[in-house]
């Protein structure tokens, strides 16, 4: 069984343990996607785009509705930070609290336990913010690690949460943004 292989599996029995059917769906989908890639042309660094529903052609198409502008300049309720830093602390605890740093099977992780913080996140039905989860995984030895971002920001209402892992293996950074969508 291959590392990618291990990450698929983890990720399933945690989520089926979490009760999350719609998250293990999209992870699930994610990782058939990439392996279906990776086949196709061989070993290489690729993003990896989520869908919750599978895409494709819909029979009953129907035209879009047109809504009306809200004219709505702020939110009507911030962005929970502290209970998104619970579920970012929840889930690297989870899912790497007894892994040893593999490079192959820690690229997937990331790419895996990424796709649930944001899928989790998203379960909170927060209203009007988009949602950005980055997950950072390294071998834990005697080096430094920065990472930075850049984005436009409206520090009024735009915010980040994150949670920092570390075992006696590898450490672990979760991110995620919260950007106010008008």
């Amino acid at each position: 069984m291959g590392d990618h292989d291990k990450a698929r599996d983890k990720a399933a029995r945690h989520l089926k343990k979490q009760g999350s059917v719609s998250s293990l769906a999209s992870s699930l989908d994610v990782l058939k996607q990439h392996d279906n890639r990776h086949q196709r042309h061989g070993p290489s660094s690729m993003s990896t785009v989520s869908f919750m529903d599978e895409p494709g052609h819909d029979d009953n198409y129907k035209p879009p509705v047109r809504c009306e502008n809200t004219y709505q300049l702020e939110p009507k309720k911030k962005f929970p930070s502290g209970k998104v830093k619970h579920i970012i602390q929840d889930v690297l605890d989870s899912y790497l609290a007894e892994e040893k740093y593999e490079p192959e099977l820690c690229r997937q992780m990331s790419k895996t336990i990424s796709e649930v913080i944001k899928a989790r996140v998203k379960e909170m039905m927060i209203p009007r913010f988009k949602v950005i989860c980055l997950v950072h995984i390294g071998q834990l030895s005697s080096q430094g690690l920065r990472i930075g971002s850049r984005c436009l920001w409206d520090d009024k209402y735009d915010t980040f949460s994150s949670h920092e892992f570390r075992n006696k293996s590898i450490f672990a950074i979760g991110m995620v943004y919260g950007v106010y969508y008008e």
